[in-house]
């Protein structure tokens, strides 16, 4: 699933190339949106809440979507070529010099844009959020630190907590904070694991291309991330990787036995 930084991302594109301007197109390709015509309404902007896109329009009404793994916003000129076959297309936002496909996106509905609170409202603080404050840093931290008996890898994926952060920054953030992702809540200085989630999402969040170690050349991006064969990029050890989460929310999980401590599978 993306990272609230490429969702940020995503929205920013969106935002620039929608807001302002009226839909000459609003089609929908999913049987509950079918029949919806969205032509004639003005875009007043596109925003994100962690993971989630909510697209403004006059009238009152919200368009919510959501990439989970697979979905993805492109925009292009009118008659230009897709980079995607158009069955995967779900949604199509066309204005007189631009249009938005959303492929494969999930969640699509159309919500009054003050009823927005029940598709997001669930969610903890938005990591990216700009009108970011002290106060929403210490809502998030008595969050996580709610559950103390929690693994904190788990407790970091868990929106509800704070929003934005995916398997990655999970994987990265457990090794800069040098504790497996196995180790209970209890032992983690949550306020120091909020920080760290807003500093590495922030630095992403304005490029495609993400990094946790300052280096964005290829194969040094990530401490142990997706670094089997590489080995733990500060000692070079050998890293361990093993699924964390229960049935299919059971995600692939590095970390270094060398820098990391705390518990594991296996011992």
């Amino acid at each position: 699933m993306p990272e609230g930084d490429t969702v940020f991302l995503a929205g920013k594109v969106l935002d620039k190339a929608l807001a302002g301007k009226t839909l000459l197109r609003g089609e929908f390709r999913v049987p509950q949106l079918a029949t919806t015509d969205l032509a004639g309404r003005d875009v007043l902007g596109v925003g994100t809440v962690g993971k989630h896109l909510l697209t403004r329009l006059s009238g009152d009404l919200t368009l919510h979507s959501h990439l989970r793994m697979d979905g993805k916003w492109d925009v292009y000129r009118p008659g230009a070529r897709w980079r995607h076959p158009a069955h995967q297309a779900r949604v199509i936002l066309a204005t007189e010099d631009l249009q938005a496909i959303g492929f494969r996106v999930h969640d699509l509905e159309l919500v009054p844009t003050d009823e927005e609170d029940r598709l997001v409202g669930h969610l903890g603080p938005d990591l990216l959020d700009p009108q970011w404050t002290d106060k929403l840093a210490e809502r998030a931290a008595a969050a996580l630190a709610a559950d103390p008996d929690r693994e904190v890898g788990d407790a970091l994926l868990d929106q509800r907590i704070m929003a934005g952060i995916g398997n990655m920054y999970k994987v990265e953030m457990c090794f800069l904070l040098g504790v497996t992702p196995w180790t209970p809540v209890s032992e983690v200085d949550t306020t120091k694991a909020v920080a760290l989630g807003r500093k590495l999402l922030k630095s992403n969040a304005w490029r495609t291309s993400q990094t946790t170690t300052g280096d964005l050349r290829r194969g040094r991006e990530h401490w142990v991330y997706e670094r089997t064969k590489q080995g733990c990029f500060r000692c070079g050890g050998r890293l361990r990787v093993a699924p964390q989460g229960a049935g299919y929310q059971a995600r692939p999980t590095w970390f270094c036995p060398k820098c990391q401590s705390g518990p594991a599978p296996g011992g």
